[in-house]
This record gives structure tokens, C-alpha cells and sequence, in this order.
């Protein structure tokens, strides 16, 4: 019986030393996500120096041309934060990742200029950040969308406005969540 126990001893550590070990393959979500992160912020950095270099002639245009121009420019503008929106929940997914499984940052918990945005300490730190962010993108995508949105009647523009007062209150509600009243 005894000899039973110090076996099943033995194969516990064993399997949990396998088991505690197997974190590290976060470290592929991790680094994945960088890279997303670092291809987003290309990609909309690329989008945003091709939008301005169509702004260079903006002045020579007619009127008509320069508002087709200004309402496509404020369209590529609202996307490309849409675009930093989502570079940046890639960055706080893979803090989070690393520092729920693999290590604490160093650097973020000691540095000076850290403000604790990138610190997580469990997963629902994580999940309240990035809901945060998601939130963010979500209200810049409808402001993307209303900007072009012409009511052609009374309903649509109640719609409108009752769409308005659900983004407020979202804003509302998430604040005070954060706050804590």
C-alpha cells in the first residue's frame, strides 16, 4: 500500500510538472497577437498616409468634389481608428495572456511612466479592458455609419435618435461600472 502511494506520488509530480509546464504554449497566442497587432498598425498607418496624400489637391478642387473628398477622407478617418482600436486590444490581449500564464512585465509594474493600462491581474481585468476597447470600436464604427445616414423621414430619425441615447447609455453604464457606484 505504501509503496502504491509514493508511485502515485511520483506520477502526480510528474503529470503536473507536464501540466504547469503546458502554459508556455500561450506563448504562440501571445506572440500571434503581437503580430496582429503590428500588422494592424501597419496596415492603418498605410491607410492613413494614402489618405492624406489625397488630401494635397484639396484646395484646387470644385465644391462638389471637395465634398465627396472631405466625406471620404472623415470615412477613412473613423476607420483607421477603428483600426488602432483593434491593434490596441491585440496588444492588451497578449499583456494579458502573458502575464495571467507565463510572467508578470517588469517593466510595467515598476516603470515610471506605466499607468497600470497594460497591468492584468486576473481574467477579468483582462475581459474588462478589452470590453472597454470593443466598446470604443463599437461606437466609432456607428459614428462611421451615421455620419453618412440621412434621415428621409420622421421614424428614421426617431431611430436615429433613439440609437444615439443607446450609445449614451452604454457609455453611461460602463462608466459607472468602472467607477464603482
Amino acid at each position: 500500500m505504501q509503496k502504491l502511494e509514493k508511485q502515485q506520488g511520483v506520477v502526480e509530480k510528474y503529470f503536473e510538472g507536464i501540466l504547469w509546464g503546458s502554459r508556455f504554449l500561450v506563448i504562440f497566442a501571445v506572440i500571434s497577437s503581437l503580430g496582429m497587432a503590428m500588422g494592424l498598425f501597419y496596415v492603418t498607418a498605410v491607410e492613413v498616409y494614402f489618405t492624406l496624400s489625397h488630401l494635397t489637391n484639396y484646395h484646387l478642387l470644385a465644391d462638389v468634389e471637395r465634398m465627396n473628398l472631405k466625406a471620404t477622407t472623415l470615412a477613412h478617418v473613423i476607420g483607421s481608428v477603428d483600426g488602432f482600436l483593434l491593434g490596441i486590444i491585440m496588444l492588451i490581449f497578449a499583456f494579458g495572456l502573458y502575464e495571467l500564464f507565463i510572467s508578470k512585465i517588469d517593466q510595467a509594474e515598476k516603470g515610471e511612466n506605466s499607468n497600470k493600462i497594460l497591468t492584468i491581474n486576473n481574467l477579468d481585468d483582462l475581459k474588462d479592458k478589452l470590453a472597454k476597447v470593443i466598446l470604443i470600436i463599437l461606437i466609432v464604427m456607428f459614428f462611421e455609419q451615421a455620419v453618412f445616414l440621412e434621415p428621409k423621414n420622421l421614424l428614421e430619425l426617431l431611430y436615429y435618435a433613439g440609437a444615439i441615447a443607446l450609445v449614451a447609455l452604454a457609455l453611461y453604464f460602463s462608466y459607472k461600472a468602472h467607477s464603482g457606484h
